[in-house]
């Protein structure tokens, strides 16, 4: 097999293999240093984005690590979701808990890990990377703490789908246990081994990886990939999981909405006005809680509120996306803009307007980076 990385290739008793060794060595090491100590890996060559949420009719037209990396937010989305539905008082009801496990057990453990097991690993041994003392041996272990946990999760949930609500309290303990471990488990894989396999392998071997994948998702039936990804968005839809926001408390999503450098203004759908933000601060435009519930018509001058109806007539009609303006007060450069807000199926919610004052920005010049900050 042909790597990417001519350093790591060398004729065995050489000059060059010791050397190839060496740099594997080195390589395999503050690989491992990373995974074990779980630090920061910004700018490790190959990283690449997390995919977004895949329908159920994606196809196979992906890259290995695109379809590996798919899975991970697939899996991420249903343990929210699992998250929420087993923090509930009453607890889940027993046809989620059952989606739950059969997606967990059919899905994750017996084909998500199989075709890293079968399709990945092997070849990254074979390019030089150790299995034993090295990231591959992290990540084996890992996934054998992960079938250990699923085999009890599965045991618990199959109880509890037959009726035996006991077990709800042990079903919650190992399900909490195997969601951090696979999470921090993907992002390991997300941000160091994948960007390193992506080096060490060339491209037409990665190319048939996505074969191999094909084959082991096809070992378990019929069109497993969308048959489960269906399975999961049934699931995340079942605890009716629209956005992250739902598990921050008010008040730290209210100390969020507080801490931009924006001024925040919403007025909903019969154009009232339903919040602003910096209340308690210095803000560019000060309002008063006596704005809340206020027709929006009567918080601006009569000579612009043909122009403020114009405005709300064209986002609720879908014709316009934005409105903004800049105006100079005093030193300051003042920029203002108007938002439609729509839900997923484009119903129209209501108008957000942000005031900023961007003089700051428009003073800047050159670049300053990150690691600057400690200079």
């Amino acid at each position: 097999m042909a790597l990417r990385t001519q350093r790591l290739v060398g004729v065995p008793g050489s000059a060059e293999s010791k050397n190839a060794k060496e740099v594997r060595g080195v390589e395999a090491g503050r690989i491992l240093a990373l995974v074990i100590g779980n630090q920061s890996t910004a700018g490790f060559a190959g990283a690449c984005p997390t995919p977004p949420f895949p329908s159920t009719g994606a196809t196979m037209s992906q890259t290995w690590r695109e379809l590996l990396m798919t899975d991970h937010e697939t899996t991420e989305r249903v343990f929210s979701a699992a998250e929420k539905a087993l923090a509930a008082p009453g607890g889940p009801s027993p046809g989620l808990v059952a989606n739950l496990r059969e997606y967990l057990v059919g899905y994750v453990d017996r084909c998500h890990n199989q075709k890293e097991e079968r399709e990945v690993f092997p070849l990254l041994e074979r390019a030089g990377l150790p299995v034993e003392g090295g990231p591959l041996a992290v990540m084996l272990a890992e996934h054998r703490q992960a079938k250990a946990l699923v085999e009890r999760l599965d045991a618990a949930a199959a109880a509890f789908v037959a009726g035996d609500r006991a077990r709800l309290d042990e079903l919650r303990e190992v399900f909490v246990a195997y969601a951090a471990l696979c999470k921090d488990h993907f992002w390991k894989e997300n941000d160091i081994l994948y960007p390193l396999a992506a080096r060490m392998l060339d491209e037409g071997t990665q190319a048939g990886i996505v074969g191999g994948i094909e084959a082991v998702e096809a070992g378990l039936g019929p069109d497993t990939r969308r048959r489960y990804y269906r399975m999961a968005d049934e699931i995340v839809r079942a605890v009716e999981l629209e956005d992250l926001s739902y598990g921050l408390d008010r008040d730290v999503l209210a100390a969020i909405l507080n801490t931009l450098p924006v001024e925040l203004s919403f007025v909903d759908q019969e154009d009232r006005v339903r919040y602003f933000s910096h209340e308690r601060g210095e803000k560019i435009f000060p309002r008063s809680r006596g704005a809340i519930g206020t027709n929006v018509r009567n918080c601006h001058p009569q000579k612009s509120v043909h122009l403020v109806e114009k405005i709300l007539a064209d986002f609720k009609a879908g014709r316009r996306e934005v409105a903004e303006f800049w105006i100079d007060m005093g030193p300051r450069k003042v920029h203002i803009r108007y938002w439609p807000v729509r839900d997923e199926a484009g119903r129209y919610l209501g108008c957000l307007e942000t005031v900023q004052d961007v003089s700051g920005i428009q003073r800047l010049t050159g670049q300053r980076r990150l690691l600057e900050e400690a200079a």
